[in-house]
C-alpha cells in the first residue's frame, strides 16, 4: 500500500505543505517520519491536532521530546493559533528552525467556524515569511468535503500525499485571504432569526455595554468565568471602538443553540488582515485588544471595509 511520505526539508526559510492523508495508517506513515526527521536535525518539535490524532501521535511518540497539544482546544478558535501556538512555540525557540505539524481543519467543524480556519490558513503564510520554520497541515482526505481539499490547495504553496510532495498549481493565499474578507450572515436560530438586543454606545455608554454582556451571558447560561470573558472581550470591542471606530459604535447580543454571540459594530477600518494574531512586545503600548478577544472567545469573525468594521465573537454556552 502506497503511504504518504514525510515533507523534505525545504529550501527556503519557511515550508508549508498540506498534507492529503486516507486513514490512520496513512497519518502515521506521514507525521511520524516528519517528526523523527526534525528530532534528528536538532529541530524543537511540535503536533497541535485534535483528537483522535492526538492519542495516535502520542502512542507513536512516546519518550520522543515533542510538544504535543490538542487542537480542539488550543485552537478552538481559529484565530488564536497563529498567536498562541504557532507563533508561542516559535518564539520560544529563537534562532533555531522549527517542525509543527498544525491540523486546524477536521471533521466536525460548524459552517461558522470554516471560514475563520481558511482565513487562517491563508495567513500562515504572512505570519511566517522568511521565518525558519516547517508546518505540515494533514487534511482528512476521506472525510473532508471535496471543497475544503481544493481550499487546502490554495493556501499551501506545496502539497503532500501517497505520490509525494508537488508544489501547488492552485496557491492563492492572497486571494483566499481577501475573499474570507466578506460581509457575515445574518442571525439565524433554528426557528428562524433570534432575538436580538441592540446597544448603540459612545464614551458614556462603556457601563451599559458591561452591564448587557453580563446580563445576557447569564441568561443565557454561561458559568461565571464564561461570562466574565464575555464582558472582557466585548468591553475591549467598545474601547477599541472608542479610539478607532469613530468614538462610537453599536453592540448586538443574540443566543444560539450553543452559544452566546456578541457583535460590535463602528465606522473604523482594519487594514491589517494579520491584527490580533500577531504577538505584542511586552515593552510595547496597546495593541493588545483583537489579540485579548481572540484568546477569550470561542470564535472570532471579522468583516471590515473603509469606514465599516463588524466584529463577531461567539462563547459556547
Amino acid at each position: 500500500m502506497n503511504t504518504p511520505r514525510p515533507a523534505p526539508q525545504a529550501a527556503g526559510p519557511f515550508h508549508h505543505p498540506a498534507l492529503f492523508y486516507r486513514g490512520q495508517d496513512q497519518y502515521l506513515a506521514a507525521t511520524v517520519p516528519f517528526v523523527q526527521a526534525g528530532l534528528a536535525a536538532g529541530e524543537p518539535v511540535a503536533a497541535a491536532v485534535p483528537e483522535p490524532n492526538l492519542t495516535l501521535l502520542r502512542k507513536e511518540l512516546t519518550g520522543a521530546r515533542v510538544t504535543l497539544l490538542d487542537m480542539g482546544q488550543a485552537g478552538r478558535n481559529p484565530g488564536r493559533i497563529i498567536p498562541a501556538v504557532l507563533r508561542a512555540f516559535a518564539d520560544a525557540h529563537p534562532g533555531k528552525r522549527v517542525r509543527v505539524i498544525g491540523e486546524p481543519i477536521w471533521p466536525g467543524r460548524s459552517d461558522a467556524e470554516y471560514p475563520a480556519c481558511l482565513q487562517h490558513e491563508a495567513l500562515i503564510n504572512h505570519a511566517f515569511a522568511g521565518r525558519h520554520a516547517t508546518i505540515l497541515c494533514p487534511y482528512d482526505a476521506d472525510r473532508l468535503d471535496a471543497q475544503v481539499l481544493a481550499d487546502a490547495a490554495a493556501t499551501h504553496p506545496v502539497l503532500a500525499d501517497a505520490e509525494g510532495e508537488r508544489p501547488s498549481g492552485h496557491y492563492a493565499a492572497e486571494h483566499v485571504v481577501r475573499a474570507c474578507n466578506r460581509p457575515l450572515p445574518p442571525p439565524a436560530g433554528p426557528d428562524g432569526p433570534p432575538r436580538i438586543a441592540e446597544l448603540p454606545f459612545d464614551h458614556s455608554g462603556l457601563g451599559a455595554v458591561r452591564a448587557l454582556v453580563v446580563r445576557r451571558a447569564r441568561h443565557a447560561g454561561l458559568v461565571a468565568d464564561r461570562a466574565l470573558d464575555a464582558e472582557l472581550a466585548i468591553s475591549e470591542l467598545a474601547a477599541n471602538s472608542l479610539v478607532h471606530g469613530g468614538g462610537a459604535g453599536t453592540l448586538r447580543i443574540w443566543v444560539e443553540p450553543s452559544h452566546l454571540v456578541c457583535e460590535v459594530r463602528d465606522r473604523g477600518h482594519i487594514d491589517d488582515p494579520l491584527a490580533g494574531r500577531r504577538p505584542v512586545e511586552l515593552t510595547r503600548p496597546g495593541g493588545r485588544g483583537l489579540l485579548l478577544v481572540n484568546q477569550l472567545a470561542d470564535l472570532v469573525r471579522i468583516h471590515t471595509r473603509p469606514g465599516e468594521t463588524t466584529i463577531r465573537t461567539y462563547f459556547l454556552r
